[in-house]
């Protein structure tokens, strides 16, 4: 059988994963969708609490669970008969649905109204069951109101509820993504968490056939209070988003394969045990292209040859990628690492076009670059303090001593810049989130440390992962070089 040449390989990387980043604007579909083994726990109804960083598929996953044909497809992939006797509601995600809940202006003037979270996401819960008491109401304050003044009917509304369910068969199943969206100050964003923690327990804990499906950063589970009765049941029913590096080569394989009909044909002849399932997907055995190491090597060789130079000292290219672009945390999003590739084989095509691999090393190292940029501009989005953080320490080399990063901290008074509460000032006021707890910087180093910002090494250094020190301008001999503001 013929295989691609590097041209098509690069069409069709640049043909499927440019498109396969983003599930907040790219819906999952039949022929796309992928079920690591990793994370079949987090699939389970029975699972209240899911974490993930972002990109590791936290709306991916929420958005598969709300589609009767997704949902069915990871029943069979993981082999969960109870995930085709679920109903999904929509708790709160991405999407304005303002019947089905309020909207980050509607949770701002309820909280405003010293509304109690927990009534507000239990009115919301009703209205998905198609409660009569709240198809009646319009408008969320007026049901907010019911379901506070109302504790004998609500009672009996979600017991009737249950046992519908169960004469049914059928689990209820309500689900909540974006939760960094609920409100632009962190603090009252944590206080609509904990509302939806609340609602989750309760109904783990009341009912049999009623229940949660809460995705959440780790960053925001830490910071919310947990100030309610049995709250470690919850955290104790948490499962993790995490990706091997097998899965992350089995996903990119696997959207290889699923690509434009005609070469992604011919990349399934090329590595053959791929097996049609419903709506003409295609999918690979675990002991082969989707899950083999070895296997694995094979393919990535083939299409981004096997160093990341003229030799084996610059390393080898299937692990010299998603080890760089881990976290402290041993950790990499897949829209990162598809991110990467397919940056790799854009700037490939424009610079290297007669290289003799689908993806030149340099374009491998573009893609690192682009990632880490990515990555720091999410950072600032999501904790901003972090990324003053590590703003202050541009121009250095790492590993560096602890000390050394105190000293520029202090020197710039970043504490207590960053636990007064007139950070930001004016309008921006809106946008400050939650500052770091640490009371100095060796606390503070250990705080990014838990984040998965920065690690230590065995000598006692402080090290950056390369997804931030790059785009950071910070240096590390013979490392990938950082980013030169307006070089791309």
């Amino acid at each position: 059988m013929v295989d691609l040449g590097p041209d098509e390989y690069r069409e069709l990387i640049r043909g499927t994963l440019g498109s396969a980043k983003d599930a907040e604007t790219t819906d999952p579909g039949l022929g796309t969708l992928f079920t690591p083994d990793s994370h079949r726990l987090a699939l389970d109804p029975d699972v209240t609490v899911v974490r993930g960083a972002r990109g590791t598929g936290k709306t991916y996953w929420s958005k598969a669970l709300q589609a009767d044909d997704l949902r069915d497809l990871a029943a069979s992939a993981y082999q969960i008969e109870s995930l085709r006797r679920v109903t999904t509601l929509s708790g709160f995600g991405n999407e304005r649905r303002p019947d089905r809940y309020p909207g980050p202006a509607v949770l701002g003037r309820l909280l405003d109204k010293r509304s109690d979270p927990m009534h507000i996401w239990t009115a919301v819960l009703l209205t998905a069951l198609d409660e009569p008491s709240m198809t009646g109401i319009i408008g969320w304050e007026e049901r907010t109101e019911w379901v506070s003044q109302n504790p004998e009917a609500l009672e009996r509304a979600l017991y009737m509820a249950d046992q519908k369910a169960r004469g049914d068969n059928r689990t209820m199943l309500v689900v909540f993504d974006a939760l960094d969206r609920l409100h632009a100050r962190r603090s009252e964003a944590d206080r609509l968490v904990e509302g939806i923690l609340r609602l989750a327990l309760d109904l783990r804990l009341a009912s049999r056939f009623l229940r949660a499906k809460v995705f959440i950063r780790p960053d925001m589970l830490n910071t919310t209070p947990l100030h309610f009765a049995d709250s470690s049941k919850l955290t104790a029913n948490t499962s993790d988003l995490t990706w091997s590096a097998q899965n992350l080569y089995g996903l990119a394989f696997h959207h290889l394969g699923n690509g434009p009909e005609q070469l992604a044909a011919r990349f399934r002849d090329r590595y053959p045990q791929w097996e049609q399932q419903l709506a003409g997907r295609r999918f690979a055995p675990p002991h082969d292209v989707v899950g083999d190491h070895d296997r694995q090597q094979e393919i990535f060789t083939k299409i981004a040859g096997p160093y990341m130079g003229t030799n084996r000292r610059r390393g080898h290219t299937y692990s010299w990628l998603p080890n760089h672009l881990m976290d402290g945390a041993k950790q990499v999003s897949p829209r990162s690492f598809l991110s990467a590739l397919a940056t790799a084989a854009e700037q490939t095509r424009t610079e290297h076009s007669n290289h003799e691999h689908a993806l030149h090393y340099d374009g491998i190292r573009a893609g690192v670059q682009v990632a880490s940029t990515t990555r720091a501009n999410e950072i600032r989005e999501d904790i901003p303090w972090v990324a003053d953080a590590i703003s202050l320490l541009g121009g250095m080399q790492v590993p560096a001593e602890e000390g050394t990063l105190t000293e520029r901290w202090e020197a710039d008074g970043l504490l207590e810049r960053l636990q007064s509460p007139a950070v930001g000032g004016g309008e921006t006021d809106q946008q400050v989130r939650t500052g770091p707890e640490a009371k100095n910087g060796r606390d503070l180093v250990r705080e990014l440390m838990d984040l998965g910002v920065m690690t230590r090494r065995a000598d006692g250094r402080v090290d950056l992962p390369d997804v931030y020190r790059i785009a950071f301008n910070i240096g590390r001999k013979g490392g990938v070089p950082r980013v030169v503001p307006g070089s791309r």
